[in-house]
């Protein structure tokens, strides 16, 4: 009997269904191309033949279709990095601020959950940890869909948001920060060689909304990994047990990066800086008071339509940034 080979392993044929999936995808969005493209000569040879300047409104946006899909089409193609193509894996950190920077935190959860739902994506919350009077302390969360990680790895840094604080009762205006850690879901078991003695392991009770567990049982994990300070956390799985492989991923992950990084000496192109939350630090600012607009200090990509951002509108910023570092 011929011994299993690589086909037969699950979580191979997985990734490959997932690449004949997106190449599927791919091929099927060029042919529609190539048949828009088509439409749009046809239409301006009736435009002239009829000599119907009403036509000139539709070509107009037929054009503009086309061109936001072929941009689409085009920024995908430096999607190229050798995690791109995984779920990404994020972490909201409230800096300084208080409330303020806690509501802040909620406030970029909602703006990434609105973005990946706009991609077709879907947002799983790993581990959740409640601001003691409003928004989010701290909140890790997987964004599931083809190149989640190749886009969001744009988004790791400080983020800046200046307003008039409605929780501050002389209605002054506040400047409050939010640090975000961005990491690849990296399925495969890793080839990383973890000493027990150097993890702390602690249990604790889940927090916030869903979950049969939550505030029941301590099943929630929390490891830390002595060396290098890295913690990872996991409360969403079903179970102690499960929640404890989900960090241990995540911890193998991380570990695994920075030491390619270390060898590479290019630690900005896998994880991004990681500095301090606060002033100085950030890679864009959201201001929406005195007046409105939001800028990502790397790029200079910049938006004045701030309720648009904060609606999940920030594929300005995930392709500028893109273009930046292929240039």
């Amino acid at each position: 009997m011929e011994a299993p080979g690589f086909w037969d392993d699950p979580e191979y044929s997985n990734r490959r269904m997932k690449e004949l999936k997106s190449l599927k995808e791919l091929v099927e969005t060029c042919d529609c191309l190539k048949t828009q493209f088509e439409d749009i000569g046809d239409l301006i040879e009736m435009g002239y033949e009829d000599e119907d300047p009403q036509m000139a409104e539709d070509i107009r946006k037929e054009l503009d279709e086309f061109i936001e899909t072929l941009e689409e089409l085009r920024i995908g193609t430096l999607l190229d990095g050798e995690y791109d193509k995984d779920n990404a894996i994020l972490k909201l950190n409230a800096g300084a601020g208080g409330t303020e920077s806690c509501d802040w935190a909620g406030m970029l959860y909602r703006m990434y959950s609105r973005w990946a739902e706009r991609k077709g994506f879907s947002v799983d919350v790993l581990d959740y940890l409640d601001g003691d009077e409003a928004g989010i302390k701290s909140i890790t969360f997987q964004v599931n869909g083809v190149n989640a990680y190749g886009y969001l790895k744009s988004e790791k840094g400080v983020h800046r948001l200046v307003r008039i604080s409605p929780f501050n009762a002389q209605g002054k205006r506040q400047t409050s920060f939010v640090s975000l850690d961005v990491m690849p879901d990296i399925e495969e078991d890793l080839e990383v060689e973890i000493d027990e003695g150097d993890l702390r392991i602690d249990t604790y009770r889940s927090s916030g909304a869903g979950g049969q567990h939550i505030n029941k049982t301590s099943s929630a994990i929390r490891i830390t990994h002595l060396p290098t300070g890295i913690v990872v956390q996991c409360q969403n799985e079903r179970s102690q047990h499960m929640n404890k492989d989900k960090a241990m991923q995540m911890l193998k992950a991380k570990l695994y990066l920075l030491k390619q990084e270390a060898n590479a000496e290019k630690l900005s192109d896998i994880r991004g800086d990681v500095k301090d939350i606060g002033w100085g630090n950030q890679i864009r600012s959201y201001v929406m008071q005195p007046y409105t607009m939001v800028k990502d200090h790397r790029t200079n990509a910049e938006s004045a339509n701030v309720n648009a951002v904060m609606d999940g509108n920030i594929d300005l910023f995930i392709n500028a940034y893109l273009k930046f570092i292929k240039a």
